[in-house]
């Protein structure tokens, strides 16, 4: 474009140049008399033009004719012109300029510039339509068509959400056999809402329903349809289904379709507001307005179905509304074990123990999990992804990776190892909490050691005793390292973060203080507005504060209790932190009952590395003396 633009300039700049060129030197009027009545001026040469009078004039023999000219500017131009004729007794020639070329003269530059201008934009729009011509596929739909074949993904590739699977399914064998469903006269539903958090599947499970379906699978996002120019997402949401209804029956998904199917009339009022509500518009007609589109299927996907408008979801529309909840204990067994099909895995690989441990996590999650352990029997050279691996993948993906070159001085170190310490002992005394997994101070993340514990099930919802023996643990750790080292540091900030958390959420959404009741007074978490929802008094407000305050204050003074009356055996975990750096629930136990921990210190198991790799290395040196000489190539060894 810009090669093209060039050109063009200086092909305008040489017709100037040239056009100039040919009037010569300029003269006065005088000065032309006299070299006429010298007879300088060839015979005949004269001619009078509309802009100027140009002749050629003789420089002498042998030497090239020169011209020159008199500019015929103003009203002055016609009297000069009469002049020139007296002087050369008539012979001058009246020669009138081609329109042609004055009107290039004067419109010229305007049309190369209008020229430019729109060959820029038809640039621009083709870019933003996606397709070729010019303004036509601005608002031309930007979906993405699949076939089975292009997905590579069938319902052998989704565990975990059983329940899910079977409720899509019902849409599929309508899509094979139509005629099965309307023999009783039902209707198949127009639309299925797939919600769930963020990692659980619901992508993954759209891409199943088109490897499993015969028929044509439009996909696009909800950011697709939005533009900067008012009325293209309508208009690809017309285009779009247009194309649909011609390939019918046909399936279409939409992703994330929070984008454009927020509730209207909510919120802040501004264009871009306006662009929205018009795509939802031409979604909602689409979907079942006058013209209805039977036998396209509308599959969408969302993690704030709270926030959706609710003339979206009713029946007739998105009939169905399929959760995809994060996985339990059997689901995430079930994807892990279809992660690790294509990974070379230890035979003995506990995937029942990686489940247990991993509890709130998503699809997603447990995807990573198997592909860092990969990663880390790859880098340290191992022929199977062992039970380390796993374990310390998972550990990685909840927590970040562990920085083991990192060197603490000797008593942050020991701050720290009396902290988790503190985490870890009433982890194991509290018998309302969960099993202890292993304690930790090797930082990992942003935290300078952790206390993992392995939950025996999954909750569906959390007992208050759970909850108080939850912020009971969050608060040993303070109380631990301010009994040991006579101070506190701010490495408990997410401990009080996480027990602020759990007050909070009690008092305000569960209804756990007695004195506040049976009442909820958080506010609806619908994210429109920048101003936080306080339906309640500043009475009210005031009862919150103290029972969020007195609910801590338990908290920690009976975690402070149970420490000191407990506190050798606080001692005996964080000294055997000091030396082995990382223990397990088993032997955490041990130290607590008074036993004493026969296993290598990280300083012996040093040692032995260093001590097996340096006679391997001897070894290898041994085998390459009593190796045969080598010979050029092609030389036969003797036998």
């Amino acid at each position: 474009m810009f090669g093209l633009v060039c050109f063009i300039l200086v092909g305008f700049v040489l017709i100037l140049m040239l056009n100039t060129q040919g009037q010569g030197t300029k003269v006065t009027l005088d000065h032309f008399k006299t070299l006429y009545q010298n007879g300088s001026i060839v015979e005949g040469s004269t001619i009078i033009r509309e802009d100027a009078i140009v002749a050629k004039q003789a420089q002498g023999i042998g030497s090239p004719e020169t011209s020159i000219s008199i500019p015929l500017n103003g009203p002055a131009g016609k009297d000069i012109a009469a002049r020139v004729l007296d002087i050369t007794g008539g012979k001058a020639v009246t020669q009138r300029a081609s329109e042609w070329t004055q009107f290039a003269l004067v419109f010229g530059p305007f049309i190369i510039i209008i020229v430019i201008v729109y060959f820029l934009i038809s640039r621009a729009m083709r870019g933003a339509g996606g397709g070729a011509g010019m303004l036509g596929n601005f608002g031309k739909s930007r979906h993405r068509t699949m076939n089975k074949e292009m997905t590579n993904v069938t319902f052998n590739d989704v565990a975990g959400i059983d329940e899910a699977k079977e409720e899509v399914t019902e849409i599929i064998e309508f899509l094979k056999n139509p005629k099965k469903f309307a023999r009783l006269g039902g209707r198949i539903p127009r639309g299925v809402l797939l919600i769930g958090e963020p990692g659980c599947g619901k992508t993954l499970l759209a891409k199943a329903i088109a490897g499993e379906a015969d028929v044509p699978f439009f996909s696009i996002s909800g950011s697709d349809f939005v533009e900067m120019f008012v009325g293209v997402g309508a208009s690809r949401v017309r285009d779009l289904f247009k194309q649909a209804k011609d390939s019918s029956p046909c399936i279409i998904f939409l992703d994330e379709i929070d984008a454009v199917g927020r509730k209207r009339g909510s919120g802040f009022t501004t264009g871009g507001h306006d662009e929205r509500e018009q795509t939802l518009n031409a979604i909602l007609v689409e979907m079942d307005g006058f013209t209805p589109s039977d036998g396209v299927i509308v599959i969408a996907a969302t993690n704030r179905n709270d926030v959706l408008d609710p003339a979206l979801i009713r029946p007739g529309r998105f009939d169905r509304q399929v959760v995809v909840p994060l996985p339990d204990l059997k689901g995430r067994l079930e994807i892990l074990r279809v992660h690790a099909k294509k990974v070379k895995l230890s035979p003995q690989v506990d995937f029942e123990r990686i489940a247990r441990g991993t509890p709130m996590f998503s699809g997603a999650d447990l995807a990573a999990i198997i592909n860092e352990a990969a990663i880390s029997a790859t880098m340290t050279n191992k022929d199977f992804v062992e039970q380390d691996d796993l374990e310390e993948a998972r550990d990685k993906v909840k927590f970040g990776r562990s920085k083991k070159g990192g060197r603490r001085d000797k008593e942050e170190n020991r701050l720290v190892a009396y902290h988790e310490a503190g985490h870890a002992v009433l982890q194991s005394l509290l018998k309302d909490a969960d099993p202890l997994h292993k304690v930790t101070i090797i930082p990992r993340g942003g935290t300078g050691g952790a206390t993992f514990y392995l939950p025996e099930k999954d909750r569906m919802g959390y007992g208050l005793k759970w909850l108080h023996a939850q912020m009971r643990i969050c608060c040993g750790g303070r109380i631990a390292e301010e009994k040991a080292v006579g101070d506190v540091s701010s490495g408990a900030s997410m401990d009080i973060t996480q027990a602020t958390r759990i007050a909070r959420t009690m008092v305000l959404e569960w209804g756990m203080s007695p004195k506040l009741g049976f009442v909820r007074y958080a506010g609806a978490d619908t994210r429109e507005t920048f101003l936080p929802e306080k339906e309640y008094s500043d009475e009210t407000a005031k009862i919150i504060d103290d029972e969020i305050k007195r609910l801590t204050d338990e908290a920690y003074n009976d975690a402070r209790t149970m420490l000191l009356e407990n506190w050798d055996k606080v001692v005996s975990v964080a000294e055997a932190l000091l030396i082995y750096e990382t223990l397990n629930g088993d032997e955490v136990g041990k130290l607590m009952n008074g036993e004493q921990l026969t296993r290598p210190t990280i300083s012996e198991e040093m040692k032995a590395v260093a001590r097996r790799k340096a006679a391997a290395e001897v070894v290898a040196r041994l085998d390459a003396k009593d190796a045969p000489p080598e010979l050029p190539p092609g030389a036969l060894r003797p036998a």
